[in-house]
């Protein structure tokens, strides 16, 4: 999904404003009259890009990368729109990560937890680099995040997790009992990503969890509307035996147990599992996964209106696990367009929007 915002707004790596100078180069020949000439006001024309870059999870049937893929298979599709063959893909490879793990300690068996700040720090320097972005909160009776992230060295990343539980291993890992209104589980993915929207690189959030809500403020199909509008993918991780466990079949007809799922596809992440003894190896195959991504490239669509448009990323010839983080594009400034020193981009590169809008899932 694609959420269009007003005039002004940007999305993930909109390209920045060229401005094109064009300033004599026969200073030689032409004397005095080249000085003189600096007098006078230079005519300066304005370029703006219009690309568009989007994050896209591909996974094969058994939930894992694929060979590479050629950019011409991709293809886009807004509004069930004529598909569009991307301009340019690749994989995201070591792209700047902004990161931003969150531990929930609400759960009833928070065993992932009790020993992640090690498995955290195993991340650095294989899977996290020292450009990246990595923050750290705690969900229980407050949402409590780490210091300012500022380095992904292994000794950093521990120290980080180790601040925001403190007050839970203090307490023996257990629930504080005088807590009169803790934080939700969608209420802090929704806070976390008003923080991490503000952030470069490529933005993701990581929810060590049981994916089960007990009262949040915020919907979830509201959050996952944030999220896509802000480009923020979220990632679960889960024990394989927690009831909210969609891949297993546990009570597989309960909508609440498949919520946490949605959320994690429909804004681009994934859902994955892990035993304690498995914790390390599946936070650096999290991380494999964010890597392997590929970031498409297409123009954004000509003459769009503010509002919620589908967005459906294709690739020719398969039957991929294919999900896409969504954006906020902006749209046409009418002082731009009126602008005579702009430079107008070609119209023919543009998607075609089509006529079938969106429906939200309930």
């Amino acid at each position: 999904m694609a959420l269009l915002s007003g005039p002004g707004s940007s999305g993930v790596r909109m390209s920045r404003v060229i401005a094109l100078g064009f300033c004599a180069l026969v200073i030689a020949a032409l004397g005095t009259a080249a000085l003189a000439a600096q007098d006078e006001k230079i005519t300066t024309l304005h370029a703006y890009s219009n690309l568009v870059q989007i994050p896209v999870l591909v996974l094969g049937h058994n939930r894992k990368p694929m060979p590479p893929i050629a950019e011409r298979r991709f293809f886009v599709s807004l509004d069930n729109g004529p598909r569009f063959r991307v301009t340019h893909a690749r994989l995201e490879g070591d792209d700047p990560i902004s990161l931003a793990i969150l531990l929930d300690l609400r759960q009833p068996d928070p065993r992932l937890i009790k020993k992640i700040d090690d498995a955290i720090a195993g991340l650095s320097p294989v899977s996290l680099h020292a450009i990246d972005h990595v923050s750290v909160y705690s969900m229980d009776c407050s949402l409590e995040r780490s210091t300012e992230d500022t380095a992904t060295d292994a000794t950093t990343l521990k120290q980080h997790v180790d601040v925001v539980l403190a007050s839970w291993r203090a307490r023996g890992q257990k629930r504080a009992k005088d807590c009169q209104k803790p934080w939700q589980l969608w209420d802090s993915i929704a806070a976390i990503t008003r923080v991490l929207s503000r952030q470069p690189g490529r933005r993701v959030i990581l929810a060590v969890t049981d994916g089960i809500d007990q009262g949040s403020k915020n919907p979830w199909n509201e959050v996952r509307e944030f999220a896509q509008e802000r480009g923020v993918a979220i990632f679960g991780l889960i024990r394989p035996e927690d009831p909210s466990n969609v891949a297993s079949g546990i009570r597989r007809g309960q909508d609440d147990e498949l919520i946490f799922n949605s959320l994690c596809e429909l804004t681009g992440g994934f859902l994955l599992t892990s035993e304690e003894k498995d914790l390390a190896k599946q936070l650096a195959w999290f991380v494999t996964l964010v890597r392997a991504r590929y970031i498409v490239e297409f123009p954004r669509p000509r003459n769009t209106t503010v509002g919620h448009y589908g967005m459906e990323i294709t690739i020719e010839k398969t039957s991929a696990f294919i999900r896409s983080t969504g954006i906020g594009l902006p749209v046409d400034d009418p002082a731009i367009l009126n602008d005579p020193t702009t430079v107008p981009s070609d119209p023919s590169n543009a998607p075609a929007l089509g006529k079938r809008k969106m429906l939200a899932p309930h």
